[in-house]
């Protein structure tokens, strides 16, 4: 039997560096609803999984920044004075997170960094936010640099952005830091104040279906759909200056101003607009134990994602559909930037190992692909495993 994650993590830096080293933990993430409303300065509502990437960390008495990625079987070495990017990606998660701790001027060192994780690669669970999160928080911790856990965020964010060169929004990383266990956490992106939902349905599982497919449209249409959001943010603007964003605006807006102007745009916006209301809504909804009314509103939001905001494909179209009319489903959709990766899925917990069979089985007879099945739970954050 494998040892755990954490013993072979543990295992591996001692073998290297012949010492005991910090560990820390820090999680993926899902998305129960609010897609592409993050970076439209609207609401998500993620939480942190138990699934995570595990890094065991140790100081040097030099400015080299080694580092051994298991899953890889990788070694990768460089300076604090010679950090670019790499050329194999996965450093960059963790360079990139040095060059902003640097840049702010922390006193960070040089160190040793093993890591390891149980994340899907490229299910769209944020794989690459959780090493960016256990990196600067094993930082901090070792050289007790005193970072609040929202700067440990947005620098982790800026590596994303500025290092790696995907212009995500903060809420991958807010939720694999500020996670907490059976909570949802209702994140405002205009100004990251935040609030606790609880999650606590032990008859409620959590299904990730994963399609096993990215097309290649995802990422030019992720950037094309934030220019489309910006355009019709601007055709308002030139009536109602005080609206910077699709967050300020309204359903009357939207059909006065936009929709005459471009029927492509105003699509885009109508769904951004309702998807920002559906979190509110769907908030409501969990406060009163709701689920059912919840549920339908992950349906809605997959409609909208498919028809408006088209960036949907055939194949989570097909697992969704499939899910549609089943007793034991309360909700799914897609769930990420879209063209593939996962979909979530809300199923009474007795019913799981039927559902799953089902679904597998259709999906593998209708696309010859075989379909991956995870299932989540909100979990903990970031934090140093003792």
């Amino acid at each position: 039997m494998a040892a755990p994650l954490p013993d072979l993590v543990h295992q591996t830096y001692r073998s290297l560096f012949s010492e005991d080293p910090l560990l820390v933990r820090s999680p993926g993430r899902i998305n129960l609803i609010g897609e592409h409303t993050d970076y439209n300065q609207g609401w998500v509502l993620p939480a942190a999984i138990d699934k995570q990437i595990v890094a065991a960390i140790g100081k040097r008495d030099d400015p080299i920044i080694q580092l051994h990625a298991l899953d890889q079987g990788q070694t990768y070495s460089t300076t604090l004075h010679g950090i670019e990017r790499s050329g194999l990606l996965w450093p960059d998660y963790v360079l990139g997170v040095v060059q902003q701790l640097i840049r702010s001027q922390y006193p960070v060192q040089g160190f040793n960094l093993v890591f390891a994780g149980d994340i899907p690669q490229g299910a769209g669970l944020s794989s690459s936010a959780a090493l960016e999160c256990a990196t600067a928080f094993a930082l901090n911790e070792l050289f007790s640099l005193g970072i609040s856990k929202l700067d440990m965020a947005l620098a982790a964010q800026a590596a994303e952005n500025d290092f790696v060169g995907v212009k995500c929004g903060l809420m991958d990383q807010f939720a694999s830091l500020f996670g907490q266990e059976r909570q949802l956490i209702k994140l405002d992106c205009a100004d990251f104040s935040h609030e606790y939902i609880p999650f606590n349905h032990p008859d409620i599982q959590l299904i990730l279906f994963d399609t096993r497919v990215k097309h290649s449209l995802a990422s030019s249409a992720y950037n094309e759909r934030r220019e489309q959001c910006e355009r019709g943010v601007a055709l308002i603007r030139k009536h109602h200056p005080a609206v910077t964003s699709l967050r300020d605006a309204t359903a009357e807006q939207l059909n006065r101003y936009v929709k005459p102007a471009n029927e492509t745009v105003y699509q885009r916006c109508r769904y951004v607009v309702s998807e920002i209301q559906r979190v509110q809504d769907g908030c409501d909804d969990l406060k009163k134990n709701d689920l059912t009314s919840f549920g339908k509103r992950m349906f809605e939001t997959h409609e909208g994602l498919r028809h408006q905001y088209e960036v949907s494909c055939h194949e989570l179209d097909l697992l969704v559909d499939l899910m549609q009319g089943r007793e034991a489903v309360l909700g799914a959709r897609m769930m990420g930037g879209g063209f593939g990766g996962c979909t979530i899925n809300m199923v009474t917990a007795g019913e799981v190992p039927d559902v799953i069979y089902a679904i597998t089985h259709t999906y593998r007879r209708k696309t010859g692909k075989e379909l991956q099945v995870y299932l989540a739970r909100p979990s903990e954050g970031t934090t140093v495993l003792s």
